[in-house]
């Protein structure tokens, strides 16, 4: 049985934070994925944008005439979806990435950045959403079409994960200083339908502006070793938060309950857009 991925792939993930897995599923799969995102769009038929209130001030007001689509959960709204998050292809490498068998899923979402002004979003570490005790917490977006950087593909800060928890400005939603932590000294990430960016919960990363004329569709899948547990209760309202995708959970789900903070209320409901 081979490996899911070399140790040169595990090497650069260790020590950048982020790691882009080239073709993980087909471009076939990929772009079937899309239109079961876009159809998913369709049947919520809601107007709510995601997009920060310091994505708006950082890109200015013009930046998103057009609504970012999003859906939490997605597995709850599309069979596809549920085959996809207990696929071994992906929950290999997870496993890999996280040095153990074990993976439980924390939460879903889809994205569809809209054209033309779609959606950027200020550097942030997704720590501060829903913060774990042993940091082991990661992403894994899952590109759906391709997404050069016209399309405001995801940007990251190399080793930035090895600065541990950083201080970030709560309004808004959780970003980092604008000023200091800037989007163009960042190392833009392209992709391409089937290609699946893995990355830490404690790297720096953000996303520009889509300036392109089609949409940049992904599927972000937040993921855990579960024996690594939350350390306050925030985001906890997600759908099959706790499934296990591979192996087991060898806590039997037997954990205190995570101490609420008071942005807990203010948190629900909305999480780290990319």
């Amino acid at each position: 049985m081979t490996e899911p991925l070399s140790p040169e792939e595990l090497a650069a993930y260790h020590e950048n934070g982020f790691l882009l897995v080239k073709n993980l599923i087909s471009r076939q799969e990929a772009l079937a994925m899309r239109e079961e995102c876009h159809a998913l769009a369709a049947r919520l038929n809601s107007d709510v944008d995601p997009t920060w209130a310091s994505a708006r001030a950082v890109a200015g007001a013009s930046a998103t005439r057009t609504s970012l689509k999003h859906a939490h959960d997605t597995q709850f709204h599309s069979a596809a979806f549920a085959r996809l998050l207990v696929d071994p292809r992906f929950t290999d490498v997870a496993a890999a990435l996280l040095g153990g068998p074990n993976v439980q899923l924390h939460h879903t979402k889809m994205f569809i950045k809209p054209p033309e002004t779609g959606s950027p979003f200020p550097l942030h570490q997704d720590h501060p959403f829903f913060p774990h005790a042993e940091h082991t917490v990661a992403a894994a977006v899952f590109h759906f079409d391709d997404a050069p950087q016209e399309k405001g593909c995801i940007r990251a800060v190399p080793g930035s994960h090895r600065l541990g928890p950083l201080p970030h400005v709560e309004d808004g939603s959780w970003h980092l200083p604008p000023d200091t932590w800037r989007l163009q000294d960042t190392q833009p990430c392209p992709a391409e339908a089937g290609d699946v960016l893995f990355f830490s919960y404690l790297t720096v990363h953000g996303s520009g502006l889509n300036t392109s004329q089609e949409a940049r569709t992904t599927w972000l899948v937040q993921f855990r070793d579960p024996a690594d547990r939350p350390t306050v209760d925030e985001h906890t309202w997600s759908l099959g938060q706790g499934m296990v995708l591979r192996g087991i959970d060898p806590t039997a789900r037997r954990t205190p309950t995570a101490r609420r903070t008071p942005t807990a209320r203010r948190t629900e409901g909305t999480n780290e857009p990319k």
